[in-house]
């Protein structure tokens, strides 16, 4: 067990948040009971994150889509109403930590989604030096985007659309987890081969196939499933709380 305010302290010192502007506010999003003693992890604050998390106990959860982004209305109604309902009726706390989740060099999305696919990071890119540039962790290159797609197929168990260059061996890597469609200019001036990241939109098709660079749509959930349960496990096991990662399948 400990207390509210230590798990709070412990996550904004390993996230550091003030570093960041972020798009909603990143820490203790809903206050719940001051002890905590059993901690789920999940990507969004969905309502079937939040009754998964109910079923098996939580005095706290942890996410990277918090509840509260700018531009709401503010009102509490609809979805806002029936997972604020759940979270105070059984008096559970909610953290969300959004651009410093991805951000954090070993334990955030983009560090544990190279991880998954065997990249190493050899500098950052883009707004705020979120998007990652590297190559193999072996030092190899991908023999062609299709070879690199079949490849994070395996590894995330899920279909990548790959739009662009077919017929250039990849040696430079760039990624940034989730809905990072607006780095891809920033990651042909910073000299990738290829792009991966979770969404595609209309523009980036064109500036694809325009560039010889890769565009890979690996899907927004499926490159940010691994950032939050690193955390949650890393700052569970410092504080001696139970810790549980709950995966809410998302096609997006």
């Amino acid at each position: 067990m400990c207390e509210r305010a230590e798990l709070l302290r412990a996550l904004d010192e390993l996230l550091q948040p003030e570093r960041f502007k972020d798009y909603g506010p990143n820490g203790l999003q809903v206050e719940g009971q001051a002890q905590v003693g059993k901690l789920v992890s999940g990507v969004t604050a969905s309502r079937a994150l939040i009754e998964a998390a109910i079923a098996v106990g939580a005095d706290a959860i942890f996410v990277h889509h918090g509840l509260f982004w700018r531009g709401q209305d503010g009102c509490v109604t609809g979805w806002m109403k029936q997972r604020l309902a759940l979270l105070l009726a059984h008096d559970i706390n909610l953290f969300a930590y959004h651009l410093p989740l991805d951000a954090h060099p070993t334990l955030g999305n983009n560090a544990q989604l190279a991880l998954q696919l065997g990249l190493v990071a050899q500098s950052q890119f883009g707004e705020q030096a979120l998007g990652c540039l590297g190559q193999r962790a072996d030092g190899q290159s991908f023999a062609s985007p299709q070879d690199l797609a079949a490849h994070i197929e395996q590894a995330l168990g899920r279909a990548v659309t790959l739009v662009g260059e077919q017929h250039k061996t990849l040696r430079k890597i760039a990624w940034c987890s989730g809905g990072a469609q607006s780095y891809f200019e920033a990651a042909i001036e910073a000299g990738a081969d290829a792009f991966i990241t979770g969404e595609l939109s209309e523009p980036q098709a064109h500036y694809a196939r325009e560039c010889g660079v890769a565009y890979l749509a690996c899907g927004h959930h499926a490159t940010e499933r691994y950032g939050a349960p690193a955390v949650a496990a890393h700052v569970a096991a410092q504080l001696g709380l139970v810790h549980e990662f709950i995966d809410i399948d998302n096609p997006a």
